[in-house]
């Protein structure tokens, strides 16, 4: 049996790298194959879609953001209560977050994709929006939602990067390898120098028996950045298909050193337990 990745299903595991001062970059991992018990981290808090740009300003806003990763629940309870008081935008992004990092993702996407629709920001502040919902319908398991939120970030700002590479996981998530390939491939004529795009592309083109390109997209994202670990990753599924375990080995044991406690080190043990276990198993 193949070690896959990233060749995603609705089964499969997600995972959202998320942080509230960054941009939307996300990476979804996932295989029948190596799918695994829930772990500890399941009671880790959720993960905070990234917050700018923004759709309003001010003290209150930033007050209300700075408490959703602590106290998600009495950020809540400001954002309610600033609504009352007319709290426009601000008040609703808070809260849709907040819902998000108390676990109801799925009503919480939901306000985020109200949100934007409704809004009179700039549309790359409502682009921005779409994607958190994005996010959040992925957090949920619900990626038919995801796709239709990041269709509509990418609606408003069809030249960004970062939201075709977003949407790219949520193709690969459905299992539309190709439609991956395809926004990945306009995400990286936008900017060519992005390793997680090449990265994701690899594993998009191996899902379509693209060996050879896929190869050649995690050489040339290792060429960009010797240590990232979704690129060792799957440079190690493709070594491991071609029968070279010896340097399937030492891909996902670096991969692991490289970024412990996370689902790319998971995935990578996951795989050395399949390689251990002979290829019966594989």
């Amino acid at each position: 049996m193949e070690m896959n990745t990233r060749t995603a299903t609705i089964g499969g595991a997600v995972l959202l790298l998320l942080a509230m001062a960054g941009g939307t970059a996300w990476y979804v991992s996932e295989d029948p194959a190596l799918e695994t018990a829930e772990s500890a981290d399941d009671e880790a808090p959720l993960p905070i879609p990234p917050a700018p740009p923004r759709l309003a300003a001010g003290d209150r806003y930033e007050r209300c953001f700075a408490q959703i990763p602590d106290d998600p629940e009495g950020a809540a309870a400001y954002a309610e209560s600033w609504a009352t008081a007319g709290g426009g935008d601000g008040a609703a992004h808070c809260l849709a977050l907040a819902r998000v990092a108390l676990g109801d993702t799925a009503d919480g996407a939901g306000m985020l994709d109200k949100l934007a629709a409704s809004s009179h920001a700039p549309a790359a502040a409502r682009a921005t929006v779409f994607a958190q919902a994005a996010q959040a319908w992925m957090v949920s398991g619900d990626f038919t939602h995801a796709l239709a939120s990041a269709t509509q970030a990418l609606a408003l700002s069809p030249d960004d990067a970062d939201l075709l590479i977003d949407r790219a996981g949520v193709d690969s998530a459905l299992g539309r390898p190709k439609d991956a390939v395809d926004d990945l491939t306009r995400a990286l004529a936008i900017d060519a120098r992005r390793p997680d795009a090449l990265a994701q592309r690899a594993a998009a083109l191996r899902a379509v028996d693209r060996i050879d390109l896929a190869q050649d997209d995690v050489d040339r994202a290792l060429s960009l950045d010797p240590d990232n670990p979704e690129a060792l990753l799957e440079r190690g599924i493709i070594r491991q298909r071609r029968n070279d375990r010896g340097g399937a080995r030492r891909d996902w044991e670096r991969a692991i050193a490289l970024a412990p406690d996370t689902q790319t080190a998971d995935l990578a043990q996951q795989n050395i337990s399949l390689l251990d276990a002979g290829p019966e198993r594989q």
